[in-house]
């Protein structure tokens, strides 16, 4: 898995690098502020779920392709802070979950590229450090595992947005995939996550602070 997954970081950044040479194309590079939620189902219960803000650590850098002023595709590369907040009901327990992601997008772009449009598409992306926090009566236990067998080995995701001049853009995205690989055991024979599952969602503002090696504000949006 490890080495897939450096495999595709070498593939996908190398054909960024290399499309941003052709002057039919050009590279967009920012950060990602992002509001997420889930829905979640617990061995019945459906309540519980908190709003979870990370303004940190989101990048992504975007290949496009503008075929002319109103459409255009996109694809790229990104790493993600993406989970949820848990208040188990009826219990003083709080849980903190989170994936660190690599994520790889593919969509579309409608409408006026130079100024407002709507863009949307499917984003894949492997989850390659998870941590989990535990609150109990205001105790704390945490833990954090590189490629860790709780969640699964991708998740398959979905996104609409708008975009705005000067790389100003907000984002809805959903999860299709389960947030927790539900019959991970451990070694004593526990099954921590059977029944529950959780769909993640999120709201982001998203900003492409470059075009190619230009800072955006800098550009003429004629």
């Amino acid at each position: 898995m490890k080495r897939i997954f450096l495999a595709i970081v070498f593939l996908i950044f190398t054909s960024i690098i290399g499309i941003s040479q052709n002057d039919k194309f050009y590279t967009t590079t920012g950060g990602e502020m992002i509001f997420s939620f889930a829905t979640i189902e617990d061995n019945g219960s459906d309540n519980g779920n908190v709003m979870r803000w990370s303004p940190f650590f989101n990048i992504q850098t975007h290949g496009n392709y503008d075929v002319n002023k109103n459409l255009g595709f996109i694809f790229g590369l990104g790493i993600r802070n993406v989970g949820f907040i848990y208040n188990e009901p009826e219990s003083s327990t709080k849980k903190k979950f989170r994936n660190y992601n690599l994520a790889i997008p593919v969509g579309v772009k409608l409408g006026n590229l130079n100024k407002v449009f709507f863009y949307g598409g499917y984003e894949i992306e492997f989850p390659f450090n998870y941590k989990e926090k535990t609150f109990i009566d205001e105790q704390k236990t945490k833990f954090n595992v590189w490629f860790s067998k709780r969640v699964p080995s991708y998740y398959n995701t979905v996104f609409v947005g708008v975009q705005f001049p000067y790389g100003l853009s907000l984002k809805f995205k959903y999860y299709l995939s389960e947030f927790f690989n539900q019959g991970y055991t451990e070694s004593d024979g526990t099954q921590p996550y059977k029944g529950l599952k959780a769909n993640v969602f999120y709201f982001s503002i998203t900003s492409s602070l470059f075009r190619n090696t230009t800072a955006v504000y800098k550009e003429e949006w004629d």
